[in-house]
């Protein structure tokens, strides 16, 4: 199994830069797929970005493509998600998730998952 460990969330305003990490342990980080979702108040979780194990693929939701970028450091055992051009409807708590299967939306496909990180964004 994997234990997964988020930071880097935070208040930024509107238009501003945040990046978020997820340690994650394990010696086999690369062959997990990585995926990023995050979950606003009274929301049902969404998915965000993901990530291929060696990082040669990508897929983002269509509501931050162009602004987001999902990327990952396996000899650092670390997956990262920038964030650009912030809006206040990217507010959530943001969790990273790992699975053993194809770069995939689907959370059923994600058996492990980080604590998540608040990002809150302000107009």
């Amino acid at each position: 199994q994997v234990q997964l460990l988020e930071s880097g969330g935070g208040l930024v305003q509107t238009g501003d830069s945040l990046r978020l990490s997820c340690v994650a342990s394990g010696r086999t980080f690369s062959s997990y797929a990585v995926g990023w979702f995050r979950q606003a108040p009274g929301k049902e979780r969404e998915f965000v970005a993901a990530i291929s194990g060696s990082g040669g693929s990508t897929y983002y939701a269509d509501s931050v493509k162009g602004r987001f970028t999902i990327s990952r450091d396996n000899a650092k055992n670390t997956g990262y998600l920038q964030m650009n051009s912030l809006k206040p409807e990217d507010t959530a708590v943001y969790f990273c998730a790992a699975g053993h299967y194809i770069t995939t939306s689907a959370e059923y496909a994600y058996p492990y998952w980080g604590q998540g990180t608040q990002v809150t964004v302000s107009s």
